[in-house]
């Protein structure tokens, strides 16, 4: 398998060396400052370990998407300066990522520094995967180290085209993120449960139709689930669906069933006529939802049958909410899922691997985060993982230079 020629760092000797490392310093900004730095957190300790072996440390990274050119709201520097405080030492800047300014930056660094170059996205040949662009960034490294999970569905010029211009490795991230994904679908515990949720069948079509070979249960939670109900023909009110999918829908039953792999849907729901705050919420069967209130969460039936249902598998892999979790009291499905989860893993029962940005904030609102045993901070490199498809940034790698 390609993923086992992957190589690290680990036994390179980096002293001295410029070791161009690949990061996701996509967090988000408000008024400058950094709101939330678990992607910056997460990559310290690779940038540490580099830099205590001697490398001369340059990270890039995209940040935001601007539009044809340098926009200083899309400027990388205040980022540099958290992941400088997160360090707990300097870290240069580069006005640009090709180029004087950062020729000049790298230049000066000393065995042990480290160095951010300014926002990759600035430079089109970035997206465009233009190797005129990646031999640019080339030029300022000796070792090119890719540990962005997140970006690596994205064949970019510092994802893919670079692989090919100098040694390149994964990075710690990287590779954890991928230990991860393999644990829970390739050679996992059994038997192995799925939680897929979220809005919209239509989006999680090939991650479906990729599981139900992969996994021995697939729960399915969110507005998903009321596009199954229409399948099989109940009156689901005024709910968010996908009616145009019902037939999508059956077909997964069906081929699920063929595999052996049991979907399960709610028992019970908690219907309200609108979604919104303080909406008068009341639980219901599936099959009594009336013409006039939408589904917005599943019910205690449903939560103690998925307990149940997670509690007899060694394996869970969640990715998307079982409800409207954002608004009160529309979460408490999936947070008493969550805690029921995080506490099997907590007992060494449970292999839980987690992902998707929504699933992430769920699953931060209900505090069990650092309680499962892996939450991928990547979004669509995740569902491209979930399903089955080859990810160019981690192809690339594991070709090497």
């Amino acid at each position: 398998m390609i993923l086992d020629k992957l190589k690290t760092t680990a036994g390179v000797d980096v002293k001295g060396k410029r070791v161009l490392v690949r990061a996701d310093l996509n967090v988000p900004l408000k008024e400058g400052k950094v709101t939330d730095a678990t992607r910056l957190e997460r990559l310290v300790p690779g940038l540490r370990d580099l830099a205590d072996r001697g490398a001369k440390v340059i990270v890039i990274s995209h940040f935001g998407r601007p539009k044809g050119g340098p926009a200083p709201e899309f400027s990388l520097k205040p980022v540099a300066e958290e992941l400088g405080r997160l360090l707990g030492k300097p870290v240069a800047f580069a006005a640009d990522c090709i180029g004087a300014p950062a020729v000049a930056v790298v230049t000066a660094l000393k065995p042990g520094q480290v160095a951010v170059l300014e926002n990759l996205r600035f430079h089109k040949g970035e997206e465009k995967n233009d190797a005129g662009f990646a031999a640019e960034l080339a030029k300022i490294g000796d070792i090119f180290v890719g540990d962005a999970f997140s970006t690596a569905h994205r064949a970019h010029a510092s994802t893919e085209a670079i692989t090919h211009l100098m040694p390149s490795y994964a990075g710690p991230l990287m590779m954890e993120e991928i230990d991860a994904l393999r644990t829970a679908l390739d050679k996992p515990k059994r038997p192995t449960v799925a939680v897929v949720g979220g809005a919209k069948v239509s989006s999680k079509i090939p991650v479906l139709t990729n599981l139900i070979a992969k996994v021995d249960k697939l729960i399915i939670g969110g507005g998903m689930a009321n596009t199954f109900f229409l399948a099989q023909g109940v009156e689901i009110g005024k709910s968010l669906a996908e009616p145009d999918f019902a037939k999508t829908a059956l077909q997964i039953m069906h081929d699920a069933k063929a595999r052996s792999c049991e979907v399960v849907l709610p028992h019970d729901v908690v219907v309200a006529p609108k979604f919104e705050a303080g909406a008068p919420a009341k639980t219901v069967g599936p099959l009594e939802t009336p013409a006039d209130q939408m589904i917005l969460d599943v019910g205690p039936k449903t939560i103690a049958h998925y307990a149940d249902v997670i509690g007899r598998c060694h394996t869970l892999l969640w990715n998307g909410p079982l409800g409207a979790f954002e608004i009160a009291p529309f979460g408490e499905g999936t947070f008493a899922v969550a805690r029921e989860a995080a506490k099997l893993t907590k007992a060494g029962k449970l292999v839980s691997v987690a992902g998707g940005g929504d699933t992430v904030a769920a699953l931060n609102d209900a505090g069990v985060t650092d309680q499962f045993t892996y939450v991928s901070t990547a979004g669509g490199a995740f569902l491209e993982w979930l399903e089955g498809r080859e990810l160019p940034g981690v192809t690339a790698l594991a070709r090497g230079a």
